[in-house]
């Protein structure tokens, strides 16, 4: 009796570290898409050049 309430315990604490997993890998999924889609528009507006390129007045390629 012991030894099966050990197991669920023990299965039960598992599914919780599973869908912590999981929720992590979806929340940096996300970060990845938004920092792709923050440099995308920072070359759009011209907003990603290195202080090099901003004093020599270059525009980004």
């Amino acid at each position: 009796m012991q030894l099966g309430l050990d197991v669920d315990v023990k299965r039960l604490e598992v599914d919780k570290l599973r869908k912590g997993k999981n929720k992590a890998k979806e929340d940096l999924d996300i970060l990845k898409t938004d920092y792709k889609r923050l440099r995308l528009s920072m070359r759009t507006a011209r907003l990603g050049k290195t202080s090099e390129q901003w004093r020599k007045g270059k525009q980004w390629n």
